[in-house]
Formats: C-alpha cells, structure tokens, sequence
C-alpha cells in the first residue's frame, strides 16, 4: 500500500508540471546529512547579536517545502546512497545502492538523461567524487564503498558513446590513479583537461575536465579551504556558462555537513553550512542573470539528531561555537602534540574552563600520548571528551552518530520552481526534475 501511494504522488506530481515550461539549465544542490535543525542552527549563528531581528538566510529566503526521505524497507532511515538514488532517478532502493533498483538492476539517471538530450553536465562535490551521492548520478553499484568500481564506471558507463560527465570536480584522485588501471590517463585521452591542485582552480578554463584535488576528500571547512564548494561552483557556473546553448545540468553537494553530523561537531557543521550557503548564494546570483535556470536544493537525509538547546536549559550559545577554530579531531591533535594544553585549548576553541576541567582534560591528553599500543582508542576517547565539553559549553544536543527520518528541507528558485512548493517524498523531486529534463 504505501509503494501504491507513492507511485500515485509521483503520477500526480509529474502531471502538475506537465503544462510548465521547462527551465534550460538545472543546478541541482544536495547538503548531505542537512536536515531542518541545520538551516535553522545556520540561521542563529550567523545572526548578527547587534540587532533586535533574527535576520534570514538563504535556506529561509528559497524555502519552498520538506521532503521524505526513507529507503525502500522498513527501516524508515535511509543512507546516503539509497537517499541520492531516490534523488537522482526517482525510484527508491536499499540502503547502499548506488542507482540500482532492489533487484541490482541499474537505473537510468537524471545526469544520464540530461546527457541523452544534448546537456551539458557536471558533478562537484566537497567528498571524493566517486563517494555516494555524486555516485548515484552517474555510475551503478550494488554497494556504494566499491569505489574503484565506482570509479571505473564514469569511463565505462557511456550515454550514446559520450563520457556522460563533461565536469567533475571534487576529491579522490587514489580511486582514479591505480595500480591496475589509471582512469585520468583515460580521461585525457577523451580530451579531458585535469588538475590535481585546488589552488589552481582558475586555471581551468575549458570543458571537459576533471579535477582531483586531494588523495580521497577535502579537508572539513573549518581546517582548510573554508569556502571550497562555492569556489568550486562559480568555476562550474562559468565554464558550464560557456556551453548554455545546449542547457546543462549541474549536481554541486557539500559533502560533509554530514560528516561533521556523525562526529557530533557543532562547529565543523556550522563552517559547512556557511561553505554551502555561500556557494547556494553562487547558484542564485548565476539564477538572477539567467532566468531560463531552475535551482533547486534539498538534502539526502538528516545526521546525528542535533538539537539547539540540551541538558533541559532553554538556551543555545552561539558564541561558544563561533570561537572554536578547528575540528574536534584537529583539536585533539594539537593537544596532543603540544607541551602547554591549556594555551592549545585557549587558542583553538576561546572556550575557559576551570580548573576541574584543565586538569581532567590534561588527564585524557595524557592518556593519549602515553599508551601507544591503545593510541586510537585514547586519542578517540579525547575527541569525544572535547566533543562534550563544546557541546556542553554550547549547550548542542545530539541524539546519534547516525542519521535520522526526519523530513529535510526543499529550497527552490527560478524558472519552473514553484513546482516544488509542499511536502514532497524525494522520488517526487527527482521526478519533476526529471520531466523538465525530458522536455
């Protein structure tokens, strides 16, 4: 019964926008793991305390619904591969397929439709490109961590003869670079530009091309390249600029809003979210003087159950989150390499404690630096105990270092996106999408 419905909302919501011109180009944004209590934690950070008004961000100002998000089970949470597959072919699968239906049979995408008819297309992403939802526009796996397979299938998996990603931008050059096979080789021969150095972004000028920019992902935001995904979306922009006759397709995700969720890191989230604003913003403006482009935004799922108050105070302190200046892992890294712990912690969170919790905190560096055969397991009791002093000082709650069902936000903007307005299973998202693209 509840797949009969599904397919029902899918028919009517595809009908609805059968009488709608279809927009030329599609930016497509997922913020993995960004679910409702992320664009609402995003809005309070970055809320400047001077005024009276809570000021609006771009997740409020492109609002237009929720989505679903469950995997084809019973299970209710879905992972990133099954959610991306939803998203990119309009049809739900278990928890690890990547574009395949239950069955393993491949499922044709969106990327791969947009290709079919002439489309210009890209992929960019803030993981490795070949990770799970970049992967499910454009390869077919049973299981989203073959990623050498996963790889291989961006050469193999051709749409009438044509590599069907003229742009891919991301990291995981380790997956593309092996022993057994070098698909960048590949690439060049298929007349591809590569670049290995995120520095040099800029130097890309031409389609298509591929960019590799690190061993397997970006460093998170707060460590290194803190606005990456927008930097890497105004290159896209304007090289997919380049070729707008033909109308493109673009799938841009800020990867690690997730990751920074499972880690239960309130501050490495937050410098994500600013990250994917900032590049939402890119997308907007590119929208604003090409009104023939539809943005749309939405998430795979939700992580790790964050909420904005905890231990009942009714209260969450943003400037808490605002002064600490790295990961948690980085963090305990640097405790753990320094000789004055409590200068270390000062500099790298602005966070005081008393003298209780130096001394408890100098206890678990100490731990940590001691017993070599235990160091993992020392040094990742030390990041869960930073992790709760941060959480505590800024009263962050979390729930899981999984993810959760609840519903994640859809933002949309632009010729054709008031089809996106309601509450929406992410088949039904993907299906519109789609249908523009068939037009």
């Amino acid at each position: 019964m509840k797949k009969s419905l599904i397919a029902a909302s899918v028919f009517l919501s595809t009908s609805a926008v059968a009488n709608i011109d279809a927009p030329k180009n599609i930016i497509y944004m997922i913020g993995d793991g960004m679910g409702p209590a992320y664009t609402t934690a995003y809005r309070y950070y970055m809320d400047n305390p001077n005024t009276k008004t809570v000021e609006p961000t771009i997740f409020d100002e492109l609002f237009v619904g929720l989505a679903r998000t469950s995997p084809d089970d019973d299970t209710v949470v879905t992972d990133s591969a099954a959610g991306a597959t939803a998203l990119s072919t309009a049809t739900k699968s278990y928890n690890g397929a990547i574009a395949v239906d239950p069955q393993k049979a491949p499922l044709t995408t969106m990327l791969q439709i947009a290709k079919s008819k002439g489309f210009t297309t890209a992929l960019v992403a803030t993981s490795q490109i070949n990770h799970a939802t970049p992967a499910s526009f454009a390869a077919h796996n049973e299981y989203r961590r073959n990623y050498n397979e996963i790889a291989d299938d961006y050469i193999d998996v051709k749409v009438n003869g044509q590599l069907a990603v003229d742009l891919l931008l991301g990291g995981g050059y380790q997956y593309f670079i092996r022993e057994d096979r070098n698909l960048i080789n590949e690439f060049k021969e298929a007349g591809y530009v590569y670049q290995d150095d995120f520095d040099k972004l800029k130097s890309i000028e031409t389609l298509p091309a591929i960019g590799l920019f690190k061993e397997t992902a970006f460093a998170y935001a707060i460590d290194q390249y803190p606005n990456r995904l927008s930097e890497m979306t105004e290159k896209t922009l304007s090289l997919l600029d380049k070729n707008k006759d033909k109308g493109f397709f673009v799938m841009l995700e800020g990867s690690q809003i997730d990751w920074c969720g499972h880690a239960n890191d309130i501050a490495c989230a937050m410098a994500e979210m600013k990250d994917f604003a900032n590049a939402i913003e890119k997308a907007k403006f590119y929208v604003d003087n090409n009104p023939e482009t539809l943005l749309v935004v939405t998430a795979d799922h939700s992580t790790g159950g964050l909420t904005l108050g905890a231990n009942g105070h009714y209260s969450w302190h943003t400037d808490v989150i605002k002064g600490v200046k790295a990961s948690v892992s980085k963090i305990a890294k640097a405790l753990i390499n320094t000789n004055n712990v409590s200068e270390t912690w000062q500099a790298k969170t602005a966070i005081s404690l008393n003298k209780a919790e130096v001394s408890t905190l100098v206890d678990k560096v100490e731990d940590a630096k001691r017993d070599k055969s235990e160091e993992e397991t020392k040094k990742e009791n030390l990041v869960a105990h930073i992790n709760q002093l941060i959480n505590d000082k800024s009263n962050t709650g979390w729930t899981t270092s999984g993810h959760t069902a609840i519903d994640v936000p859809i933002l949309a903007y632009g010729s054709g996106s008031e089809a996106f307005k309601g509450h929406f299973d992410n088949t039904e998202i993907a299906s519109k999408l789609i249908n523009y693209i068939k037009k």
